[in-house]
């Protein structure tokens, strides 16, 4: 029977507390809050990007390049006249996208090899940690670059490159929780009684291991937005005429572009700050609400 079980058999009201303190927990914490916000904000923006950008991202108007913000183009224009509010906002899809099909990839590998690992130990323990350490002795962007700059750069390939190379760190946290639990009793109890391994992996010691990862999960989001950001903005990621924040920063390295022209770059600039800002002030949050040990009460 699985921690959680446990405290409800032997104290039914427990359970709820429990839950309840959570909440009251992360409720409290009040950057997670504002992250929670900031968050919401950058949802909304991508789910009803055509209803707020109010035009089409890739249509130009090269008479009306260059604009500063104005009542028809409250961002103003890019180089050849493409509205910069409706880039941005169109932008957060792009992002969103890679950050959470990125991160549903690698969670789902890093799942899979951190529970065998774990829950077997011994030569299979050895052999996945043995090639997850091999993994990491290299540096991560350094392999996605890598990988991108051999396939054809499209949102789909840069989000299944940062979801295969993502996945070594939550690997070991799976993991060290696995090793962790399946020593407690309830774990000892379900093996003597004969419960089969796969219900004892995914319905005893796998609930336990929720909090962790979703707020790893969290956090890796606002990494997956990052590393995107930074392939656009070499030319390797989301290739034009698709809007991307790290691509609207590449268009204005010019200096007379980042010295006169702040509405070509300063947005998208602001936004993926925003968005990492978001994700991490709330994956702090749920950090601390999950661990009994932080003081928010």
């Amino acid at each position: 029977m699985a921690a959680v079980d446990l405290a409800s058999t032997l104290q039914e009201p427990g359970r709820d507390s429990v839950q309840q303190r959570f909440w009251r927990r992360l409720i409290r914490h009040r950057l997670g809050m504002i992250g929670l916000v900031m968050l919401i904000i950058l949802v909304v923006s991508a789910v009803f990007a055509p209803l707020i950008a109010g035009i089409d991202p890739a249509v130009t108007d090269l008479r009306n390049k260059n604009e500063p913000p104005s009542a028809e183009h409250i961002l103003g224009t890019d180089a050849i006249g493409r509205d910069v509010w409706a880039r941005l906002v169109y932008g957060a899809r792009v992002s969103l996208s890679v950050g959470l099909v990125a991160v549903g990839i690698y969670t789902s590998i890093a799942l899979v090899l951190g529970s065998v690992s774990g829950f077997f130990g011994g030569l299979v323990d050895g052999v996945i940690m043995r090639f997850t350490d091999v993994i990491m002795c290299f540096p991560t962007f350094l392999l996605i670059l890598t990988a991108v700059a051999v396939l054809p750069p499209n949102i789909f390939n840069i989000m299944v490159i940062i979801g295969i190379f993502g996945w070594p760190g939550m690997t070991r946290l799976i993991r060290g929780q696995f090793l962790s639990l399946r020593s407690q009793d309830f774990v000892t109890a379900a093996v003597a009684t004969g419960v089969p391994t796969r219900r004892i992996i995914f319905r005893h010691i796998l609930p336990n291991v929720v909090g962790p990862v979703v707020v790893a999960a969290t956090l890796g989001l606002a990494g997956a937005i990052l590393t995107e950001s930074s392939l656009s903005f070499l030319g390797l990621g989301v290739q034009q005429p698709t809007p991307s924040w790290g691509q609207t920063l590449t268009n204005a390295l010019m200096l007379p572009v980042l010295e006169n022209m702040p509405w070509r770059w300063l947005p998208s600039a602001i936004a993926i700050a925003f968005a990492v800002l978001s994700m991490n002030f709330f994956g702090d949050a749920l950090r601390d609400a999950f661990d009994p040990r932080t003081n928010l009460d």
